[in-house]
């Protein structure tokens, strides 16, 4: 029979949480599930003791590590005596009932794993930012789905949330002498933990986060923008970093380039300004003088400025330029590193960029130089046991290959060429040296192509891909 809406916004039970700190936490069971609320347990400052007359190797070893209290003998139920918390895993039915029953009797709060009608409570899943902590309950419906969950908020939050919460209890005496009750105080704390004191914590730095928060109470509010070069990696929305995730929905404005997939632009904050700039091969919508001008901008107004780009920030992506205006500005910034197309390119092809005994370096190169020509100096590039990565070398894919041939590179060095890396509409080709001129012929190919050259490639899954030197699809009129 169908639950009323009205009967599923009740909750069937109470969140809260136990002060354990000191007192005796209590497992019963000597097998993996044991061992599993033994590990949760001993993430608390609760005193961890173990009641199994036989406990399996890994529980063994995990007392053995910890150092926690171990009563190797057959339950009774004495043994709970002075236990705050009891869980119950033995694996069988009867010694379960037995031990929740000695439990209760005793007036102890008591979980059985696998047997919610047994417990008193159920274990949520949990997201440990100490002091910091998120629980996530299903009222025992669908623990897979609370653990989904759980994974989801655990990827919002910075690793370091616990410190910065530990940091602003340090300063919560001065702030509550020096700003009254209400809405300034409560201006204060939100940019405390939105802004460079939240920051510097994040990176480590607490002589810096000491200075902003003294600043903070100084001034009353944080006036400075900060920018952050984020790498927004190939192209695969999954493929972006937890840290990208988390500045891109702290971010007031996204100025981003054409590569980068909507998708990812949505992972920001709906009302964040967005700020296409171009950046595509042969069409660039910003000069990047007017892009570095533009973020310098953004963060003297005082905002929070996410700077996206395709691939990794650092590998192509212009952010040398954009780190040197804004540090002649004066304007905080940090990179976030992306994966880089030639990674994602060898995932796609599962080939090795280095292997053990044929290919011991990598190059990243790519195929135009400022003005839009082949880059010069090829040759140094046609080294023994090189995996050569070339960027953007689909239009001059023959000069590439004439070039390397010339420098003593073999023409039946293997090739992988991929369009859209990572991608649900990504391209596959395969081939050799003497084949990559017949690239510059497929001009169906219209978004970014990565071509990876040398022995290491002959490993690659040729499966999927189709050969370079087969007559390419004719395009559309």
């Amino acid at each position: 029979m169908p639950v009323s809406l009205s009967q599923t916004r009740l909750l069937a039970d109470f969140p809260a949480f136990f002060r354990v700190s000191g007192e005796v936490v209590a497992v019963v069971g000597g097998g993996e599930e044991a061992l599993n609320k033994a590990r949760l347990v001993a993430q608390t400052a609760a005193r961890l003791r173990i009641i199994a007359e036989k406990a399996e190797p890994h529980l063994a070893a995990f007392i053995e590590s910890h150092g926690v209290e171990h009563i190797a003998s057959p339950f009774a139920p004495e043994l709970l005596d002075g236990a705050k918390l009891v869980f119950v895993a033995t694996g069988d039915e009867a010694g379960d009932r037995a031990a929740a029953a000695a439990a209760r009797a005793r007036k102890i709060p008591v979980n059985v794993v696998d047997r919610p009608a047994l417990c008193d409570f159920l274990t949520p899943a949990i997201v440990n930012r100490a002091p910091v902590t998120i629980a996530i309950g299903s009222q025992g419906t669908a623990p897979v789905l609370a653990q989904m969950v759980r994974a989801r908020i655990d990827a919002a939050f910075s690793p370091r949330l616990g410190e910065l919460a530990h940091f602003a209890e340090s300063w919560r005496p001065l702030v509550e002498r020096a700003l009254p009750k209400g809405l300034a105080r409560r201006g204060f704390w939100r940019t405390f933990f939105s802004g460079k004191v939240a920051r510097a914590v994040e990176s480590g730095d607490h002589e810096a986060a000491h200075r902003a928060a003294a600043e903070l109470i100084g001034q009353g509010q944080d006036a400075s923008g900060h920018v952050w070069l984020v790498g927004a990696g190939p192209g695969a929305e999954d493929l972006l970093t937890l840290r990208a995730q988390r500045v891109l929905m702290e971010a007031d404005v996204i100025v981003h380039d054409a590569l980068v997939p909507e998708g990812v632009i949505a992972m920001g904050r709906r009302d964040a300004e967005r700020l296409p700039v171009g950046k595509r091969k042969g069409c660039h919508s910003k000069s990047q003088g007017e892009i570095n001008r533009l973020l310098v901008k953004l963060g003297q107004e005082g905002k929070r400025v996410v700077r996206l780009k395709s691939g990794d920030p650092l590998v192509f992506g212009r952010a040398g330029e954009e780190m040197a205006a804004l540090r002649a500005a004066g304007i905080g910034f940090e990179v976030v590193p992306g994966i880089t197309s030639a990674f994602a390119a060898a995932a796609d092809m599962e080939l090795p960029l280095t292997l053990r005994g044929v290919a011991s370096s990598l190059v990243f190169t790519t195929g135009h130089d400022m003005t839009g020509d082949v880059l010069p100096g090829w040759a140094k590039l046609a080294v023994s046991g090189a995996t050569i990565a070339v960027y953007m070398g689909s239009t001059v894919a023959a000069s590439v290959a004439s070039r390397l041939i010339a420098a003593g590179l073999h023409e039946d060095t293997a090739v992988a060429v991929v369009e859209n890396a990572s991608r649900s509409n990504k391209r596959m080709f395969h081939g050799t040296l003497k084949d990559l001129p017949q690239l510059e012929n497929r001009k169906e190919l219209s978004g970014p192509v990565m071509v990876v050259i040398g022995d290491a490639v002959a490993g690659a899954a040729i499966g999927r891909a189709q050969a370079l030197s087969l007559k390419p699809v004719p395009v559309a009129a």
